[in-house]
């Protein structure tokens, strides 16, 4: 009934390319800046062929980026 979320995406090198395009532009020196460049390299790893990943894994990831925000951040 449910299928591997993985197999809905295709390998679309140009997506990829234009995710992480924004992701670099976006990226700067506010630590929101830097989370929201993450996920947009971690949501072009969809269409990565190089990359195994699914939209669980990077919901749980970016789920991971929020809680550590949220604890105010990573300790030493």
């Amino acid at each position: 009934m449910a299928e591997n979320p993985a197999e809905r995406f295709d390998d679309d090198p140009e997506r990829v390319e234009t995710l992480r395009e924004i992701a670099d532009d976006v990226r700067g020196d506010s630590s929101e800046s830097r989370q929201l460049a993450a996920i947009l390299y971690r949501v072009s790893d969809l269409y990565d062929e190089d990359e195994q990943t699914d939209p669980i894994e990077i919901y749980r990831n970016v789920e991971t980026i929020m809680q550590i925000k949220a604890q105010g951040g990573r300790e030493p």
